[in-house]
């Protein structure tokens, strides 16, 4: 998934309903997903964290992207410890420097970009 995706600006969490931050492949999961393909179809080498995802940070949640496809049902969700959250808002951050977007978009208020939500004027 690209971070200039249409999808990107109507894909939702399925637990409060907001935005999501598309978090691309670092460069050690992909050398974990290389060294995965390579170890056979046993899956002996397994990958130690999601090669892209896509990111809450309202509620620390990260949802897989598996073969291009979101996986956006609670379950799939995975809690996101404190220190983890904050190495994914820098990431967040750096892509949106990145994609050109401002600094202020999604990033200010409760993130959600609805008037009248909290954070956001009225």
């Amino acid at each position: 998934m690209k971070p200039d995706d249409p999808l990107l600006r109507i894909l939702a969490c399925p637990l409060d309903k907001g935005p999501l931050h598309l978090l691309p492949a670092t460069a050690t999961a992909s050398a974990s997903a290389a060294a995965a393909a390579t170890a056979g179809k046993d899956g002996a080498a397994a990958v130690d964290g999601p090669e892209e995802s896509l990111y809450n940070p309202r509620l620390r949640r990260r949802y897989p992207i598996i073969d291009g496809i979101p996986q956006l049902l609670p379950s799939s969700g995975e809690q996101v410890s404190d220190e983890e959250h904050e190495t994914l808002l820098a990431r967040v951050a750096e892509n949106h420097t990145t994609a050109g977007d401002t600094a202020g978009d999604h990033m200010a208020g409760d993130d959600t970009g609805r008037p009248g939500a909290p954070g956001t004027a009225a």
